[in-house]
């Protein structure tokens, strides 16, 4: 009798303490989570521009917060689709499947779009596009985890004016995911995989939207821009109706020359116009207002349409990160005042760098260079038809990838790991390309480090190319003027990681970090499974 009461104390004991461990972890989860992506933002641009940052964006995550400095992305190609997926599955291509935003499709013979759906139609605009969804995504987000585990009570939403960079980071199971139809209508929208119609608070917010069509000069005098080249240069891309890319713009006047409201998105108002509807639907969707977790998803757009049309290296660029600093502000005082100030769990991370632009690197006699895709795709047809004597091997070359006519090359009794090995002997003779690597090798073993393993993680077996390609440092297939991306050099791969809020610690580290850890890190803040597919580690070093 007296072993079966110390038995059931023994019990009761320890039902308590699980119950007192739930209870606190319920107590110390945020109320809201805040997972923020600037496309097109590289890690040097928090020391470049810290001077002219204020005390309450940028510089309150990085000094209030923890700052990961040696953060980067652990595959190829660094484009918005991957990066946006690899950041919330916590995996890479090989696994989650978008292995870029366009990549060509071997069963349909044709090229397809990481958020296209068939299925859907666009909700809030009358239009034969905007038919979008998550559907290629092949694994979990970290939002779609949490709403399996509270049993769909936690609210998920994505936002963005890109729609890839609304749609992939709210996974599967979001409740919504709003992204911005330029044009003639400068409206948010969604597809019908989520909503039949818009909520009545975006149709009021929509209305509104022509305001964001103003004049834009930069925010400091101009001449206090010491951190960026001159203005007036011959490597930035300006806007329709403009002889130089020059302040000051006014976007009203040139909007009709350059797609309606599609001109904001290489504004900084594109980002304010992003700030001000994600209050907007915190508020009216009523985001951490209870003890379970919410998840909300920013992309910040513009960054990316600034640097591609105006290079790394321009004052724009530096105006854009100046303004998206106060927007960032001006979100983290309504999280403030309206979730609470250790309520909520931020981090803040990016996409995918960019180069500089090539013609200004080679004024400073610095390597770099433009490759001729359409050049390069002759000379592969030429090599191949030389060696098999047969016309129209190659189907396709894009995103650094060429996929080969398998049918004809199975009709020929070709070996097709032999053609793809010829291939990569011949094509890294070519003037500009770095490395190659086939699909039969990138199948067949494991990189352990270096390119290709970037390479090797980038590589989906179904979606990608039959042989791979890596171009010399700073050399882009891209126009003379403006900055893009895709790499697998540090200029594109070292972004920033930023944690700040509930359950994150203070401090900074050097210690190299990989995209995919974000997810089994905000994961284990939670406490809820990690994404299915997930094959990054939590950085303990960054939570309590």
């Amino acid at each position: 009798m007296k072993i079966k009461l110390i038995a059931l104390l023994t019990l009761a004991f320890l039902s308590c303490k699980a119950q007192q461990s739930v209870k606190k972890e319920t107590e110390s989860s945020p109320k809201l989570v805040v997972g923020i992506i600037v496309d097109q933002m590289r890690y040097d641009y928090l020391t470049r521009f810290k001077n002219k940052f204020g005390s309450a964006g940028f510089n309150r995550l990085i000094n209030d917060g923890f700052n990961c400095k040696n953060h980067h992305f652990n595959y190829v190609p660094t484009y918005t689709g991957p990066g946006h997926a690899s950041v919330f599955t916590g995996t890479s291509p090989m696994n989650h499947g978008i292995i870029s935003n366009y990549w060509y499709d071997k069963f349909t013979d044709k090229t397809v779009y990481c958020a296209s759906d068939t299925l859907v139609n666009a909700v809030g605009v009358m239009t034969t596009k905007e038919k979008m969804s998550p559907r290629r995504l092949k694994t979990t987000t970290v939002a779609d985890q949490l709403r399996l585990h509270t049993q769909d009570k936690a609210k998920v939403i994505g936002i963005s004016l890109k729609d890839r960079g609304a749609i992939l980071p709210a996974g599967h199971s979001a409740n919504a995911a709003y992204w911005f139809r330029g044009k003639k209508e400068g409206k948010f929208i969604t597809s019908t995989y989520y909503l039949e119609k818009l909520p009545k608070w975006v149709e009021v917010f929509n209305a509104k939207t022509h305001s964001y069509l103003k004049s834009w000069n930069t925010y400091y005098p101009i001449e206090s821009y010491q951190e960026s080249g001159v203005d007036t240069n011959h490597y930035e891309g300006a806007f329709k109706g403009m002889i130089t890319a020059t302040f000051p713009y006014n976007l009203k006047k040139l909007s009709s020359k350059n797609g309606g409201y599609d001109i904001l998105k290489a504004t900084p108002f594109g980002n304010e116009l992003v700030t001000d509807f994600a209050i907007a639907a915190i508020n009216n969707e009523e985001l951490g207002v209870d003890s379970v977790t919410d998840f909300l998803t920013v992309s910040y757009s513009s960054t990316d349409y600034v640097g591609h049309q105006f290079g790394v290296n321009s004052v724009e660029v530096e105006d854009t990160y100046i303004r998206l600093d106060k927007d960032l502000e001006k979100l983290f005082t309504y999280l403030d005042n309206n979730v609470g100030k250790d309520a909520y769990t931020i981090f803040l991370t990016a996409d995918h760098g960019a180069v500089n632009v090539p013609n200004y690197l080679k004024s400073k006699n610095i390597p770099a260079g433009y490759f001729d895709t359409k050049a390069f795709k002759s000379k592969v047809e030429k090599v191949l038809e030389s060696k098999y004597k047969i016309t129209e091997l190659v189907k396709n070359i894009s995103s650094n990838q060429i996929f080969l006519n398998r049918n004809l090359i199975r009709n020929h009794n070709l070996n097709l790991a032999e053609v793809q090995q010829f291939l990569v002997e011949e094509i890294v003779m070519f003037k500009h390309i770095d490395k190659a690597f086939s699909a039969y090798t990138l199948t067949s073993g494991q990189f352990i480090n270096g390119v290709g393993a970037l390479v090797q993680n980038g590589f989906h077996q179904k979606h990608s190319g039959d042989v791979v390609f890596v171009l010399e440092p700073a050399v882009v297939s891209y126009s003379e003027t403006g900055s893009t991306h895709g790499s697998s050099f540090s200029y594109d791969t070292h972004v920033p990681l930023l944690f700040y809020g509930s359950g994150i610690k203070k401090g900074a580290t050097v210690l190299k970090t990989e995209v995919i850890d974000i997810a089994p890190t905000i994961s284990s803040l939670l406490g809820i499974s990690f994404p299915n597919g997930c094959t990054g580690q939590p950085l303990d070093v960054v939570l309590k």
